[in-house]
């Protein structure tokens, strides 16, 4: 396998870094991305700081260091770095070389998650963010959270690309019956150039395990849409829709239903390993916070069913990382999006790369 993380990773682009409550109480996050040891922080005046975590000096990891201000002390030999990552303090010396000091990341907070730019600090246009509205609208609620994979993060956006493993991974949780593959075909596939859309429809179905938990009526048949979007570097977002059956929901006829609005930021920490953040949101019963918590839970069931696949297959890739596969029908998206990540890492290594959203 490849050793050169150039080859591997999108550096300019956003990835989420964190959610902005791992920042809480002057928490000092060291979290590795793409590779990087990065110590991330909230100074007091609510400023978020991304640096190398490593003192410039003799190494020791910054996130072991002192908050002061928006500033962060190295509490080996007591260097101090303000948020451009410049050495503006060493004690005992008075002579600072205007080149000391680490590296910092641009980040920008928004609708809760911390974003990171990895790349080029002078592409770094926050206008680039992907935005999501269900985060910050209020017709939709949702409780983040956060799960970290041992698996390289194109494995997790593989399995994300293909619905139909809902049916056998995700039976008693997610997805409901093996009935899922077999009577559902997706009904369209957009190649978009930053990534796909997918939209499945399931018609006159049971309702899976993880809504029947928070409806009155577990047994009434539903018709099941979902449409899923897939954006490089690894961004999913997923629309489901479960109308009562038989009243037109795919004409559009949607009264009655209920909606579910699921976002999973896939960030790299290694090439064999991922920070996976998400929040699946719904628009009904918006004051009994017992639906958040139980969407939550189940959707952490079906991800660790997930997990243990994925990891497992990681294991295998590991043994035999030249192993080719073969791909079927359904593996038209992921087999896309893994086309136009090569191409935005193909431009990235141009002299005149554009930039990636």
């Amino acid at each position: 396998m490849t050793t050169d993380t150039d080859d591997i990773f999108l550096k300019n682009c956003w990835y989420v870094a964190a959610w902005d409550h791992e920042l809480i109480d002057g928490t000092r996050l060291a979290r590795t991305l793409l590779e990087k040891p990065v110590v991330i922080y909230k100074g007091e005046s609510g400023k978020v700081v991304a640096l190398d975590d490593r003192c410039c000096h003799r190494g020791a990891p910054l996130s072991m260091g002192r908050i002061e201000g928006d500033c962060i002390r190295c509490m080996y030999h007591g260097m101090k770095f303000e948020p451009s990552g410049k050495c503006i303090q060493i004690p005992g010396q008075d002579m600072i070389p205007p080149k000391l000091g680490v590296r910092s990341y641009p980040v920008v907070e928004r609708d809760h998650l911390v974003w990171i730019w990895m790349g080029d600090a002078d592409k770094a246009d926050p206008a680039l963010i992907i935005d999501y509205p269900p985060l910050h609208e209020p017709g939709w609620k949702g409780l983040p959270a956060y799960m970290h994979y041992d698996a390289n993060w194109l494995l997790i956006v593989d399995n994300l690309s293909d619905f139909a493993h809902l049916a056998f991974v995700h039976t008693k949780t997610l997805g409901g019956s093996e009935e899922y593959a077999y009577q559902t075909k997706p009904l369209n596939i957009e190649r978009l150039p930053n990534g796909f859309r997918v939209e499945r429809w399931h018609m006159n179905s049971d309702s899976p395990p993880f809504h029947q938990k928070v409806i009155p009526d577990k047994t009434a048949k539903v018709d099941r849409r979902n449409i899923g979007h897939m954006h490089v570097p690894g961004i999913f977002f997923l629309e489901s829709m479960f109308a009562p059956a038989g009243t037109g929901a795919e004409k559009g006829h949607i009264d009655g239903a209920r909606q579910y609005r699921n976002c999973q930021f896939m960030t790299p920490e290694t090439r064999r390993s991922t920070h996976f953040f998400w929040n699946y949101l719904h628009n009904f019963d918006l004051d009994d916070p017992n639906i958040a918590l139980s969407l939550c839970n189940s959707l952490r069931e079906g991800f660790m069913e997930d997990k243990a696949i994925i990891e497992a297959q990681q294991k295998l890739f590991d043994r035999d990382p030249d192993l080719k596969l073969l791909a079927i029908a359904a593996d038209a998206p992921l087999s896309h999006f893994r086309w136009t990540l090569s191409q935005r890492l193909q431009e990235e290594r141009s002299p005149s790369a554009p930039v990636a959203a």
